[in-house]
């Protein structure tokens, strides 16, 4: 197994600011938590660091009047209305330097994508990237440029048949609006009910146009949902599509803020069964490009980020956070363990969360797997 990491601590050199919720910092301290857990320099696996993405791959998907207006943003320029493209206080800020660390983002995830491409590896995981919401011409959800939908392109662009399957909490809307018209990229996410949850779409009717009808999947789920209805649900309808489908690389973005202690979803997951997909897309993809994507409480983004980067290099992660990563990053964790513990008993939103998803499957079946042959 050849995988390679996508790494650079120049990610730190940026800030959204001391009240955004998206914290750089989660970035650095998974990556030190994978240092103390020797998951960084194993034989097959290479540590590479990005280079910012040419702005010749930024206009495969964003207008090129959007890109000056970041580029203008970043070098403190004054812009007369920035809120058209999605940019001021609140979820995208204008700070220093915001070009440079997007481009980079993107980069990254470019570089995971070439490499996969090119054969150099089987797996590559980019945990910066996952920035799925930007659309062409704004940022929206903390995000500037869609690094998810260049690296499809890329590969698409080799002539690879491309299955995206975004586990985030909140809907891929940016990815699926890139491949919304075309079969060359099955897009599957799951995630919080759009109606309770920005970006308030992730319908199972919004299902693709034309050539593409079919080949955006949505399932979204109801708050409350834990590790028990979404991997029943996970399982009844991602890995049929996928085998209908045939891809030649799996594109995932791994967003873990549909854990059940994340403070922007209502999602009850665990780390454990956040693992317990990531397992089934492994299983799922001849060849892998992870991204990162949403958590907004850091130590469960460094727990699962670990873990997922360990399962791709088939190593069973520990129980427990090693002790001198303890000792200096023990403030970001709730407990010394690496996994969560069980809950104490069922939350009582199961039931309702069940039967939601199930509701959500059954128009599926209905609607999409016909489309696919699928019984």
């Amino acid at each position: 197994m050849r995988t390679a990491l996508v790494y650079t601590d120049g990610y730190a050199r940026y800030d959204y600011g001391p009240e955004h919720p998206l914290r750089m910092a989660r970035l650095r301290l998974t990556f030190e938590l994978m240092e103390a857990l020797q998951l960084t320099a194993l034989p097959e696996t290479k540590l590479l660091i990005p280079e910012p993405a040419p702005e010749a791959a930024l206009l495969g998907f964003h207008t090129a009047e959007y890109l000056e207006v970041l580029r203008a943003a970043s070098q403190g320029l004054a812009l007369p209305a920035p809120y058209r493209y999605g940019l001021g206080p609140g979820d995208n800020p204008i700070f220093p330097g915001l070009w440079e660390v997007a481009t980079l983002i993107a980069g990254g995830s470019l570089l995971a994508a070439r490499l996969v491409a090119d054969g150099e590896a089987e797996r590559a995981f980019h945990f910066a990237g996952g920035l799925h919401h930007a659309m062409p011409d704004r940022a929206s959800g903390f995000c500037y440029i869609n690094d998810a939908v260049l690296a499809i392109q890329a590969l698409v662009g080799r002539g690879l048949r491309a299955l995206y399957i975004d586990i985030d909490a909140h809907h891929g809307d940016g990815v699926q609006h890139a491949f919304y018209r075309t079969d060359r990229v099955l897009t599957i996410s799951t995630h919080e009910r759009g109606d309770r949850l920005f970006p308030g779409t992730g319908f199972v009717e919004e299902l693709g146009e034309g050539p593409g009808r079919g080949y955006s999947v949505n399932l979204p789920l109801h708050p409350g949902t834990d590790d028990e209805v979404y991997l029943e649900a996970f399982e009844t309808v991602v890995p049929p599509l996928a085998s209908a489908f045939r891809p030649d690389v799996v594109v995932t973005q791994l967003g873990i803020d549909g854990h059940r202690t994340d403070p922007l979803t209502h999602l009850a997951l665990t780390v454990n069964g956040f693992a317990r997909a990531v397992r089934r897309i492994l299983a799922l993809a001849p060849r892998l490009v992870a991204l990162g994507g949403g958590g907004y409480d850091l130590g469960n983004v460094a727990r699962a980020w670990s873990i997922a980067w360990a399962l791709m290099n088939e190593v069973e992660p520990p129980d427990r956070l090693p002790e001198p990563f303890l000792r200096a990053s023990g403030r970001f964790f709730r407990a010394p363990e690496l996994w969560d513990p069980p809950s104490p008993e069922p939350p009582a939103a199961r039931h309702a969360a069940r039967a939601f998803a199930q509701r959500q499957v059954e128009a599926i079946r209905r609607t999409i797997f016909p489309l696919h042959r699928l019984a």
